[in-house]
């Protein structure tokens, strides 16, 4: 009797446990619980960064591309000419600094040797013809040659040695060559115009729009013709993925969802039909419930943001649908 006892009391404790187990299940499992919220997805505004006057715009309101696939461009006669002039510009400097590298050519080292042996001939005629004077002064007691004469031939003669100083001084530097720094000098101003027409090559191909994503265009907001700048976007477009649902939940049923959960969307357009999603995000901050949202709970009531990530293969979510949310 007392064995058949303590197997009727076993046979009811796990009884009891396994029942337990079930109707903790049936509790903490969300049980036809629905949201109700609106399509959300993200936009980009794309906008040119140099003002210039609107070539083309390649798409049309509605049409999908891809990313990387040009949707306008800018004029850019202008531009390609201020390359063309920045081009020549690099080319000058980078001549001047060749030249500076490369130091003096041999026919500059003999043109200043040519240039000191001239030096030393004029100085050996004003030579001779400062002595002839100021022997002819000296022997005629100044009454052959005046004074004056023979201050004219002793400055010829200075100025004839301060050639040929120069000229050997001239000589030197072109066997030293030219100084480290106006070769450094040189060669910063070549690089700076030839970062100049990187610049302008950048910029040309900045007038051309690229899509960033895979996207659908909204709105052309600027025509051909039109002057662009950066403030002021050319098209309005739509990114695809992802998308998401934005809906409310409340305190009550707040512990019914979690990330990651398995959801379904349904749309007044396509009632028959579930599109698959998951939880992505749950406010950790209490709101009141917007205006927007229609749901049966109070307005006054507390609710938290949850967004719903869907897979919309079909492309049927559209920006600001209103949508339910269910899980199963």
């Amino acid at each position: 009797m007392k064995l058949k006892a303590v197997i009727a009391v076993s046979v009811l404790a796990i009884a009891a446990a396994t029942g337990g187990w079930m109707y903790y299940r049936y509790e903490s499992a969300p049980k036809n619980l629905e949201l109700y919220g609106n399509v959300d997805i993200r936009q980009v505004n794309l906008a040119f960064l140099w003002p210039e006057r609107i070539k083309s715009i390649l798409v049309e309101e509605g049409d999908f591309v891809k990313a990387g696939q040009p949707v306008s461009e800018q004029e850019t006669d202008t531009l390609k000419i201020e390359i063309e002039q920045a081009k020549a510009a690099e080319q000058a400097a980078y001549q001047t600094y060749l030249a500076l590298k490369n130091g003096s050519r041999p026919e500059d080292i003999a043109k200043a040797e040519a240039a000191v042996l001239v030096a030393q001939s004029r100085l050996h005629l004003a030579q001779k013809d400062f002595e002839r004077v100021d022997g002819t002064f000296k022997s005629t007691k100044g009454q052959g040659v005046s004074k004056q004469s023979l201050d004219t031939q002793s400055s010829q003669l200075q100025v004839a040695k301060n050639e040929l100083f120069s000229a050997q001084k001239s000589l030197e530097l072109a066997k030293i060559g030219p100084r480290a720094e106006d070769v450094a000098r040189a060669y910063a101003q070549w690089q700076q115009t030839k970062a100049q027409v990187a610049q302008l090559e950048v910029k040309l191909k900045q007038s051309t729009l690229y899509a960033p994503l895979d996207t659908t265009v909204r709105s052309r907001l600027l025509q051909p013709g039109d002057m662009a700048s950066a403030q002021v976007p050319v098209l309005a477009l739509a990114i695809n993925s992802p998308k998401w649902v934005r809906a409310y939940v409340n305190e009550v049923n707040l512990g019914k969802i979690k990330p990651g959960q398995q959801a379904y969307v349904t749309i007044d357009a396509y009632p028959n039909e579930k599109i698959p999603g998951h939880v992505g995000f749950i406010s950790s901050v209490a709101e009141f419930t917007p205006k927007t949202v229609q749901t049966p709970d109070l307005r006054t009531n507390l609710v938290y943001e949850v967004r719903i990530l869907v897979d919309d293969k079909e492309n049927h979510l559209r920006l600001g649908m209103p949508a339910t949310v269910s899980f199963e």
